[in-house]
């Protein structure tokens, strides 16, 4: 049967697992070897060049969520993201990079590209117009990001695809806030999608990971810088990732539904100023995000009113862990100043908006009650510490 043709659910628990053919396990067998026989086999495999077999497989699994021709894993979403611009551009080409965007992300350009002799631009906004403004005769590669981390804005995949085909420039994209379950962007032309493999994908926090998904002649071009770079994933956490993702539809789909009424209850709340969420009807890119989304997906920011302190705040809450990263069945909150945007100046994040006030929000599994109990009686703690 035509993997387009099966349910995502179906895709998640059964493509991409091996047989096992001597013991008829009912899951995939782990390969831990990292030496292989090199005559008369049809495959060399090396960990370094990304085939073993546990590695093969679930690349296969990736490919087919995201309606791609082939994937790969890396060790790190940075060592995916890294990895691919580096097999895309070369010293005298230029790049156009959405300004709202994982602070990692535009720490690595920032850092790294002046290097490799590699220009870039972050653009003014996320409108399609302002990707053009900043196109340049040279220019190689746009890269974006939708939903956003962390202000969840909404880029319109199909208006900049569109775009970079009609220039010859490659165009790709950091699909990790919304996970393949909830957009698949190769549907609306993009080139080239990358995961932090860390989050949705693997979904338990015990997993770091990246992954990349394209037509088999893009991945090719990024296999032959990947190779010499090195940044392939140990077996173990592939065989991991695999399990994971056997349930990645079940959770995302849950975590999805908490989200959306969360969103709600904070949007109505009095001591919430700002909620950040493409499935409010008052978010200016709903509608945009209706058409390219087949949900709303599972972050969230906000922003507490004055005078209530965002880290007293996530102090009190006993459910929902202040921790770092996201995406786990366990719900969690961090500032992005302090966190995944640290990295950048403060004049940085003044400039995309990212107050130290931004709550980030990662809904889980648990019962809605239960959360939104917890940010109640966060809240009421601290108004009373604050006031006293």
């Amino acid at each position: 049967m035509s993997k387009k043709k099966l349910g995502i659910h179906t895709i998640c628990t059964h493509v991409g697992e091996i047989k096992d053919e001597q013991f008829k396990g009912a899951i995939s067998p782990m390969y831990l070897s990292t030496s292989y026989e090199f005559d008369n086999v049809d495959v060399k495999r090396y960990p370094r060049y990304f085939n073993t077999p546990n590695q093969e497989y679930l690349s296969k699994k990736i490919a087919a969520l995201e309606h791609a021709e082939a994937a790969m894993i890396f060790g790190s979403g940075m060592a995916a993201i890294s990895h691919m611009f580096l097999a895309f551009l070369q010293k005298g080409d230029h790049i156009v990079v959405q300004n709202t965007l994982y602070g990692g992300t535009s720490n690595f350009i920032r850092e790294e590209f002046h290097k490799y002799g590699i220009e870039y631009t972050f653009t003014d906004g996320y409108a399609v117009s302002d990707f053009e403004a900043a196109i340049q005769s040279n220019t190689k590669v746009i890269h974006i990001e939708t939903p956003s981390n962390p202000l969840l804005t909404i880029t319109d995949i199909k208006a900049v695809a569109d775009l970079t085909r009609s220039k010859g420039i490659i165009s790709t994209i950091d699909n990790t806030f919304a996970s393949p379950v909830n957009q698949n962007p190769l549907d609306f032309g993009i080139d080239v999608v990358m995961h932090s493999a860390t989050k949705y994908l693997g979904g338990h926090s015990d997993i770091l990971a990246g992954a990349v998904a394209s037509t088999q002649e893009h991945m090719d071009r990024i296999w032959n810088v990947s190779k010499n770079l090195g940044g392939s994933l140990s077996d173990m956490t592939v065989w991991m990732l695999e399990r994971s993702m056997k349930t990645l539809a079940l959770r995302v789909n849950a975590q999805t539904k908490n989200a959306k009424k969360l969103a709600r209850f904070l949007d109505k709340h009095e001591d919430i100023a700002t909620v950040y969420y493409p499935g409010l009807k008052s978010h200016p890119q709903y509608q945009l995000a209706k058409t390219q989304m087949h949900d709303f997906g599972a972050m969230l920011s906000f922003e507490l009113v004055e005078g209530i302190d965002a880290i007293a705040f996530q102090k009190q809450l006993h459910l929902i862990k202040s921790s770092m990263s996201l995406a786990g069945v366990e719900s969690t909150m961090l500032l992005p100043a302090e966190t995944s945007h640290a990295l950048l100046t403060q004049e940085q994040r003044d400039a995309v908006g990212i107050s130290n006030q931004l709550i980030r929000f990662s809904v889980g599994i648990e019962n809605f009650k239960d959360l939104k109990n917890d940010i109640k009686q966060a809240i009421a703690k601290t108004k009373i510490a604050s006031f006293a």
